[in-house]
């Protein structure tokens, strides 16, 4: 499943490369893409765990810059 989300709050270009790196290590994440001047991102995963995968992703973003968040 692929589906793109608005992120709010995503200040650091260099962060959100972080973010991307760390999201693609997921067990079950096929292909991410954060695009800071959209302020978007782009997930493919499982589907069959997507929810649950999206979770750990958002998880992971705040870990790195913990304002950002994922408008759903």
């Amino acid at each position: 499943m692929k589906k793109t989300y608005r992120l709010e709050d995503l200040e650091c270009a260099n962060c959100a490369a972080k973010m991307e790196q760390a999201i693609g290590k997921l067990d079950g994440v096929t292909a991410v893409n954060i695009n800071f001047m959209q302020q978007r991102m782009i997930l493919e995963a499982d589907d069959a765990r997507y929810d649950d995968i999206l979770k750990k992703a958002q998880k992971a973003m705040r870990k790195i810059e913990p304002d950002v968040r994922v408008v759903l």
